[in-house]
């Protein structure tokens, strides 16, 4: 390799840190804008523990340096060559220096020889992320000399690490509103369009369920129906039945994510009118219960949980098998765990998070649009728990939520 090609992948690596350094400044939207109270907090805090009456926080571009925050001084924009922090961006390291002419790098520069400033003891820490990426200098500086100190230096060291901090917080809060508004216009929208469904399908629906209904009524009154008849009535009045699932699912969902109530529910009364409304689908028999706990939250919406994690397993059972259900509960890590075992299919590891997605449905041959988990876990989530799925030992699921202990 020749001295030419060494300096070419040399210039390369400097320009691909320069665009990550810049992109890293923009994302944290800290220049062009007043000083942030943090950041001049900070350096206000650094000056006074190095004892100078200067201080900075630096940020560079490709060759300038802008001042985030200062004390002492005017903040401004300089060419990184006539500035001593260059000497930090270079080498990447900490530096402290008790007379700058000394140092023949900044002997010369205007910031040291009077064209700019005076700079005689000066030092500056980096300011890396927390990805490495190196964007700037916390320094402080005197035009007077001082002697060095380690103590100096690990106190500026400190520093520059809560400025990167304060850096990041911002970022993050900044994301999170942004987050936060996406998802306030999706859920929106998802009311918007769950709405719209009920009044675009609700409403001829009833229409063709009323008409179905007089179907039934005028061919109970013949002695002899043709079979054919009543069985293309029985698969209409079924695919009404499912589109209204549907409908109503959709709208669950939408409303799913609302504040659930604080007042007190026993899980227990719960299961027990879920059961009743899915008589005739499940034989009590079939579950075994045991003793559920007393939380705090929406019992219409809880009540639809045990509901539909109970309706699945019935589902889910195997054809010509008769279903075998536990729901129980128990205590973990300072939380009630409620437990709905089944015997039925099972679910695979690798699809115990993807059950859980809007319209996700593993096995098509089960009656569903795949909503049902999803508003499960959204009213948990909005209850403060969590839900999941492993596989049961011996066979089957073991689906399962956490919800907060109910205090007194």
């Amino acid at each position: 390799m020749t001295d030419r090609d060494a300096e070419g992948i040399e210039d390369s690596a400097d320009a691909r840190r320069g665009a990550e350094r810049e992109a890293t400044i923009e994302a944290y939207d800290v220049l062009w804008r007043p000083p942030r109270r943090e950041l001049v907090a900070l350096v206000d805090l650094a000056a006074k523990v190095a004892g100078v009456p200067f201080a900075a926080v630096n940020l560079f571009t490709s060759s300038m340096q802008h001042h985030a925050a200062t004390v002492g001084f005017e903040a401004a924009t300089l060419p990184l060559a006539d500035v001593p922090c260059k000497v930090v961006l270079e080498s990447e390291e900490p530096f402290q220096i008790d007379d700058a002419r000394r140092d023949p790098v900044l002997a010369g520069i205007p910031s040291v020889d009077g064209q700019l400033a005076n700079i005689r003891y000066y030092a500056a820490h980096p300011l890396r992320t927390p990805s490495g990426v190196l964007i700037g200098t916390l320094c402080v500086f005197d035009e007077e000399t001082h002697e060095t100190s380690d103590e100096a230096a690990t106190a500026l060291g400190q520093l520059a690490d809560r400025v990167v901090d304060v850096l990041e917080l911002e970022l993050t809060s900044r994301r999170l509103a942004q987050a936060n508004a996406r998802l306030t216009t999706a859920n929106e929208r998802l009311e918007q369009f769950a709405g719209q469904i009920s009044h675009d399908l609700k409403n001829p629906l009833t229409s063709v369920s009323l008409s179905l209904e007089s179907l039934e009524l005028d061919l109970s009154d013949l002695e002899a129906a043709d079979p054919e008849v009543l069985d293309t009535l029985a698969r209409a009045r079924r695919g009404v039945d499912r589109m209204d699932e549907m409908i109503s699912e959709l709208l669950s969902f939408a409303a799913g994510g609302a504040p659930p109530g604080t007042e007190l529910v026993d899980l227990g009364a719960e299961l027990l009118l879920a059961l009743d409304d899915l008589e005739g689908r499940l034989s009590r028999r079939a579950v075994a219960v045991g003793a559920l706990p007393v939380v705090r939250g929406d019992a219409a919406q809880l009540r639809s949980v045990l509901m539909n994690l109970v309706d699945n397993a019935v589902k889910f059972t195997e054809d010509g098998e008769q279903p075998e259900i536990e729901v129980d509960a128990r205590t973990v890590d300072g939380h009630h765990r409620i437990e709905v075992r089944d015997r039925g299919r099972g679910v695979p590891p690798d699809r115990s998070e993807r059950i859980f997605a809007p319209l996700a449905r593993l096995d098509k041959s089960v009656p569903g649009v795949g909503i049902g988990l999803a508003t499960c876990r959204r009213i948990v989530e909005a209850h403060g728990g969590t839900m999941g799925v492993v596989p049961r030992a011996g066979g089957g699921s073991v689906f399962w939520f956490d919800l907060p202990l109910a205090d007194a």
